[in-house]
């Protein structure tokens, strides 16, 4: 079971409609939770975005087309989601993004690839 966010209401339906047509799935439960539209959370998200994408080591997963470090930010709580290819890199994008100014905490839900 995967679970989406978005920014924007308008993307919660084409979202769910690209899920339908994964090759495997059978049937899609609609649970994508709209973002609530936030100044502050967007400058968070922003300065994270830039912070772990820009950090040498990190840098490299810039490159991919869908880039596997997922920046979630919600009333000022920043979550990070995906898949990066060692602890250290786990650790790296971590400790950058707890040094963003202006988050009120940080959750590293990312996931070292086997």
């Amino acid at each position: 079971m995967a679970f989406f966010h978005v920014l924007r209401h308008w993307l919660n339906s084409p979202t769910e409609n690209v899920v339908k047509r994964l090759e495997g799935v059978r049937k899609v439960v609609n649970n994508i939770e709209v973002l609530p539209l936030s100044t502050a959370d967007d400058n968070i998200r922003l300065a994270v975005y830039r912070a772990i994408y820009s950090k040498q080591g990190l840098d490299r997963y810039a490159l991919q087309a869908v880039p596997p470090i997922h920046i979630i930010v919600k009333n000022g709580h920043i979550n990070l989601m995906g898949v990066v290819g060692s602890e250290m890199d786990r650790n790296l994008a971590e400790i950058t993004a707890k040094g963003i100014p202006g988050a009120f905490s940080m959750t590293n839900k990312l996931r070292v690839e086997r």
